[in-house]
């Protein structure tokens, strides 16, 4: 029987014990970036609820069947149920050359494109919002996306100052692996890449390409830190899809292509010398429940994405907007030393997807590209995107349907 592997996009829920100390960590970096000192008996408090919190996720995982496991991101703060960017934020931390934003990333003024000058635009201006302006703006709607925190800009050199925090997370997911009986190397940890990272304000350099360039010497330093201890990194780069609604008016896809082919370049200069097989990227649309109407088709950027110095691809495959491109995989052959990570359930529904539908959806790409290169996974993070009892439903049908599958194979 051929062995579907399984795992997640990365973000786990969070206990309620440990997102009210996020709650204290966060107020701690805020102060950081303000000037202010923060309490070292606090920080230490801290520290032990998170260990003693990854190490018994870790085990919850080992009990669920997942494969692939990691912390749960418990080491990117997250201070409340619903959280839809720590996956970012926790970057800001971690980060010298920055001070506090006194812009509102999503009241600053919307920004205009044109044919071959391709520019960002605000958050509040993305195309899919102006198409639906009375969901966004309904409290009720469920497409809040939650508390946010104050955005930093840079004002300086950035350098990365995230050593103690990084290896705090290697040392925490190591230790949860051993205590739950998983090979060490079948762990992963996730890291933001450069093209996400450079989003917040630049007052310091130049231009947008050398921020971006800048940032990939920041970051390389957390994915050496990951590697070098044997494990995965997961680089996080939704920029890669997601900024395609953020460019205002629709961009040609020639020109964005060249828009994210320098974020794809600074991410590979990056991850220079690192073995691709302790690698994977995640790309993905955003994962705020919206209509998602200007999506990106995959299909326009999966040459680039597989141009990444990654073994492992993950992307969404499960969500109504995005199911249909499995076929992009009948026509695209798999590079050899690639394996795909494709979204089997989905962060977009509360709806526990069946068992059966899980194996159905493993088939399809595991008869394309085989079985040993697909492992099954969910769209996004499910903490703070769902509620924590349907996040364990739905991994526990994951690893369910994946049995399933791996027996017709």
């Amino acid at each position: 029987m051929a062995k579907i592997r399984t795992s997640h996009a990365g973000s786990l829920p969070r206990t309620p014990e440990l997102i009210e100390a996020n709650k204290v960590k966060q107020a701690q970096n805020t102060a950081r970036l303000a000037g202010e000192s923060v309490s070292q008996e606090q920080a230490q408090e801290f520290d032990e609820l998170l260990t003693a919190s990854v190490t018994d996720l870790v085990k919850r995982q080992k009990d669920l069947g997942i494969s692939l496991p990691n912390d749960g991101e418990y080491g990117h703060a997250m201070a409340a149920d619903f959280d839809y960017g720590a996956w970012w934020h926790y970057s800001f931390a971690r980060t010298g050359g920055l001070e506090l934003d006194d812009v509102d990333k999503w009241d600053a003024p919307a920004v205009r494109s044109e044919p071959g000058k391709t520019v960002l635009t605000s958050f509040g201006d993305r195309r899919d919002r102006n198409l639906f302006p009375k969901v966004y703006s309904d409290a009720d709607a469920g497409t809040d996306t939650g508390q946010q925190p104050q955005f930093p800009k840079a004002t300086g050199s950035i350098s990365y100052i995230g050593q103690d925090q990084v290896n705090r997370d290697v040392a925490n997911l190591k230790a949860g692996l051993a205590a739950a009986g998983y090979d060490e190397r079948a762990g992963y940890i996730n890291a933001l890449s450069p093209g996400s990272a450079s989003r917040i304000a630049n007052e310091y350099y130049s231009s947008d390409e050398e921020f971006i360039w800048a940032w990939a010497d920041v970051l390389r330093e957390e994915y050496l830190a990951i590697t070098e201890a044997g494990l995965t990194v997961q680089i996080d780069d939704p920029s890669l899809a997601e900024n395609f609604d953020q460019i205002n008016p629709e961009p040609a896809f020639d020109d964005y292509r060249k828009f994210i082919q320098i974020r794809i370049d600074a991410l590979n200069h990056a991850l220079r010398g690192i073995d691709p097989a302790q690698v994977r990227v995640h790309t993905c649309w955003g994962s705020w429940h919206g209509p998602h109407v200007t999506d990106l088709p995959f299909i326009e950027i999966v040459d680039q994405v597989l141009s990444i110095n990654a073994a492992g691809i993950t992307f969404e495959a499960a969500n109504v907007r995005h199911e249909h491109e499995w076929r992009i995989w009948e026509e695209k052959k798999l590079p050899e030393g690639k394996y795909i990570i494709p979204g089997i359930v989905s962060h977009s529904t509360n709806v526990v997807e069946h068992p059966e539908l899980v194996a159905e959806r493993i088939g399809r790409f595991a008869g394309l590209v085989g079985p040993e290169n697909v492992v099954a996974s969910t769209d996004c993070g499910l903490g703070g995107r769902v509620h924590p009892d349907i996040a364990v439903a739905k991994l526990q049908s994951l690893t369910e349907g994946a049995e399933i599958a791996s027996k017709r194979f």
